[in-house]
């Protein structure tokens, strides 16, 4: 069973977010590889500390580890995000959370100094919208998108930076009253790369890169909300040299639908019917995401009834189940009459079963809505 990521770092689940990145900052100094070289539980323990603070300084990841736990970000997880346990490298770690340390890279002052880890690059993320029905939110779906992307030109090469030997850090000694200061930071020549363009192809920018259109394909699972995001790794603008691919985020949009109305996971239809339909009871067909049914109405049905299609909802996004289709009939009451219409309802009027005489099992407005919420 994976560890409690609040018992990895030290903290409880009413910490602020403050508390949070200084508990994962005490942690990731405590066992960083400068500090343990060749010392794999240290380094295990770097890691596991990392996805605890990934998780936990996200709100949105935050909440939903707390309602679900580690099974909210099992099997892709909430929103695409995440390490997804193994799959966590020293490079994610650095490119991500390296303002931690301090200085933008992996390795920070007192530990490593100028030759600690190599800083590698990391490309800019791409931003994209993609458009969904509800019916494609339901069953989950596949889009293949035309992303334009920076991409390592062919022909370029590099060359290992001059100014920090490789190290992607410079290191300064400086003399104080206290004795000699050693201090690390990013190299200003190669910017943390560790390397130089060597080569630069014709159309290539002063990077090496160039612009290519692609088409990437993307697994959206059911469920998913609008503005929702999803991350597509790897899939974003490329660094030079040997630095990492930026990600691909996706956000969510969805399509408003003719027929139905979306409340979390649950659906909402408004089904009107005529007078005559609602004294002597009839069939309807409806629409739903997954194609239309029939349901029948009794006779004698009150305007404000609200039908439950148990599961004709949208799927959980995290996999609990399906939400419900909350028909609610409405009686619809004519607007104009003609005379011989008039003199039926002027009729009708005197008549005692055209009088309202509720009982107790039909229900106020207030318990309706009650009801629905319960």
């Amino acid at each position: 069973m994976k560890e409690d990521f609040y018992e990895i770092l030290g903290v409880n689940k009413n910490a602020t977010e403050t508390e949070i990145k200084k508990a994962y900052r005490k942690k990731a100094i405590e066992y960083h590889p400068d500090k343990n070289p060749g010392d794999t539980t240290a380094e295990e323990k770097f890691k596991k500390a990392a996805e605890a603070y990934e998780v936990l300084s996200d709100p949105t990841k935050k909440s939903q580890y707390d309602q679900y736990g580690h099974q909210a970000f099992e099997g892709g997880g909430f929103g695409g995000g995440g390490f997804g346990g193994g799959g966590m490298n020293m490079d994610d770690i650095f490119s991500q959370f390296g303002d931690i340390f301090g200085g933008g890279g992996g390795g920070f002052g007192g530990f490593g100094g100028g030759g600690g880890r190599q800083r590698r690059a990391k490309g800019s993320n791409l931003r994209i919208r993609v458009k969904l029905t509800l019916e494609e939110i339901a069953e989950g779906v596949e889009k293949k998108v035309k992303v334009k992307r920076k991409i390592q030109a062919p022909g370029t090469t590099y060359k290992t930076c001059s100014a920090c030997n490789g190290a992607g850090q410079v290191t300064r000694i400086t003399n104080t009253i206290l004795g000699r200061m050693q201090t690390a930071s990013t190299c200003p020549t190669c910017n943390g790369a560790g390397q130089m363009i060597d080569h630069k192809p014709s159309g290539a920018d002063g990077q090496g890169l160039k612009v290519s259109e692609e088409t990437v394909s993307i697994k959206i699972p059911a469920g998913v909300e609008d503005g929702m995001q999803l991350k597509v790794s790897g899939r974003g603008n490329e660094a030079p040299g040997n630095g990492i691919a930026g990600d691909l985020i996706v956000a969510i949009e969805e399509l408003e639908h003719a027929d139905l109305q979306r409340e979390g996971d649950n659906l909402h239809y408004d089904l009107y019917i005529s007078f005559s339909e609602a004294a002597l009871g009839t069939s309807k067909e409806i629409e739903t995401v997954s194609g239309k049914v029939r349901i029948k109405i009794e006779e004698g049905v009150q305007s404000g009834k609200t039908l439950r299609l148990r599961g004709k909802g949208i799927p959980s996004i995290n996999g609990y189940g399906k939400g419900d289709l909350l028909v609610h009939v409405n009686v619809w009451t004519p607007k104009t009459l003609n005379k011989e219409q008039k003199e039926f309802f002027e009729k009708m009027a005197m008549d005692d079963h055209f009088k309202p005489s509720p009982d107790s099992k039909d229900k106020s407005f207030f318990e309706k809505v009650k009801d629905m919420f319960s």
